[in-house]
């Protein structure tokens, strides 16, 4: 289930978003300056929340979403179509990231588990194997109404929800922000980071339900 904000990206259909990337490559490769702006306007915040997991400072991150911008200038007349032009661009990016960066030495003690059995989520939250449903939540998190109060609410819940991201592990940050921020289905996000597609379920399993149960922390209070 996807944590509590939506994918920035617009819902278009298939067919027009195929004409407005074509248009924007064609954009580029004409030296339109405006097209290249809007595009480092719209992927750079997300850009250096992905590099910053494969460097070790956030000037590095900087300098690995320069190169990635430079990369884009000079090979988008090479640019074929075969996935989508922002699949392309983070899959430099990772590429370069990769090449550059340092892993942060914080993210053995980040990976460990708050609870026994590597659990994300604390174990007593959900039914037991004898339950006739197990691994159901016992009490399901808390929801709330599209209320005056709830649009202010929900604002405070996105605030966490974006804090609570940055504070994941490397990895499930990046498949969490791919996923849930940036729109990536599964099989895109296997191929930028070299996941199995095993392993990127867990990612996703596990940040999500960290963000998920700072959130079930946080409606418990204010409930």
């Amino acid at each position: 289930m996807p944590v509590a904000f939506a994918p920035m990206t617009a819902h278009l259909d298939s067919d027009d978003q195929v004409r407005r990337e074509r248009l924007l490559v064609e954009r580029l490769r004409a030296g339109d300056e405006r097209a290249f702006v809007e595009l480092v306007e719209a992927h750079t915040p997300m850009m250096l929340r992905v590099a910053r997991g494969y460097v070790a400072s956030h000037e590095t991150a900087e300098e690995v979403v320069q190169e990635t911008w430079i990369a884009l200038v000079k090979g988008v007349d090479k640019f074929e179509g075969r996935s989508s032009l922002r699949t392309w661009l983070f899959r430099v990016l990772v590429n370069i990231a990769k090449t550059r960066g340092v892993r942060d030495h914080n993210v053995a003690v980040a990976e460990r588990a708050p609870y026994p059995g590597d659990a994300s989520v604390d174990p007593v939250l959900f039914r037991t194997e004898n339950d006739p449903w197990p691994r159901h939540w016992v009490t399901p998190p808390p929801s709330w109404l599209p209320t005056p109060e709830g649009s202010v609410l929900e604002a405070e819940m996105r605030d966490i929800t974006r804090r609570e991201l940055d504070r994941l592990p490397e990895q499930q940050r990046q498949v969490v922000a791919l996923r849930d921020v940036l729109g990536f289905d599964a099989q895109e996000v296997c191929a930028l980071l070299s996941l199995t597609p095993a392993n990127q379920r867990v990612l996703l399993h596990r940040g999500r339900t960290r963000i998920r149960a700072s959130l079930a922390d946080y409606l418990g209070v204010h409930s």
